[in-house]
């Protein structure tokens, strides 16, 4: 009898858990959507289509949804990336395909998220932050050591002090006084830093690679709009 009970205690317990896994990755869609600031909790419920003391049930309140909506995020980012890496591509080839990956994000959201986020939740944007901190400077460090090997990118190179000025000049795209998202588009920003970064540290090989890639890429586009 006891264990029936530990079994039926901790299925109930799986199923609040895949429950809340749910109602956080359709919490980030929402987020991503139509931004933070503007989306309340009446709202996220209407939009989830549950009531708000469902919602309730499982975040106490707006910072904790925000909060763990954005762990669904990053834990989203750090599994894709990684199965890129785990594709065995060059150099080149690797950073291209994490940029595709990275604009496909990056369409999908809203404007003022990077503002919200920082203005009104500003722990869980240092939060985040920080573990993107760490996993794209990881994602870059070794990327440019991988480059370095085959010849890709210049040899002379720092990959350390590059990885920290690549993270750098990311954070700065949300930075509302430098670039305002009512003038500039994340992704346009994303663009001219990734292609400034690889033909930075590319070597004469790598150049020669990397716009190989990008006519390719142009050609693409060109037969499908003729479609």
């Amino acid at each position: 009898m006891e264990r029936g009970c530990i079994f039926a205690a901790r299925k109930a317990n799986m199923f609040k858990e895949e429950k809340k896994n749910i109602i956080l990755t359709q919490a980030l869609q929402v987020f991503m959507r139509k931004g933070i600031k503007c989306i309340s909790m009446d709202d996220m419920a209407r939009e989830l289509g549950i009531s708000k003391k469902t919602l309730y049930l499982h975040v106490k309140d707006k910072e904790e949804l925000v909060d763990l909506a954005t762990d669904v995020f990053c834990e989203k980012e750090d599994c894709e990336i990684n199965q890129i890496i785990a594709q065995n591509l060059n150099a080149i080839e690797e950073s291209l395909a994490i940029k595709k990956w990275v604009l496909s994000v990056m369409k999908c959201i809203h404007p003022a998220v990077g503002y919200d986020l920082e203005k009104y939740h500003p722990k869980v944007s240092k939060k985040m932050q920080a573990n993107r901190a760490k996993n794209v400077y990881k994602t870059i460090f070794d990327n440019i050591i991988k480059g370095q090997k085959e010849g890709l990118y210049r040899a002379d190179l720092n990959a350390e002090i590059i990885a920290k000025i690549y993270i750098a000049r990311m954070e700065i795209f949300f930075d509302e006084n430098m670039f305002p998202s009512s003038t500039f588009v994340i992704s346009d920003l994303y663009l001219e830093a990734f292609e400034y970064h690889i033909r930075g540290i590319a070597s004469a090989k790598g150049i020669k690679l990397l716009e190989s890639a990008i006519a390719k890429s142009k050609k693409q586009k060109t037969q499908f709009h003729e479609k």
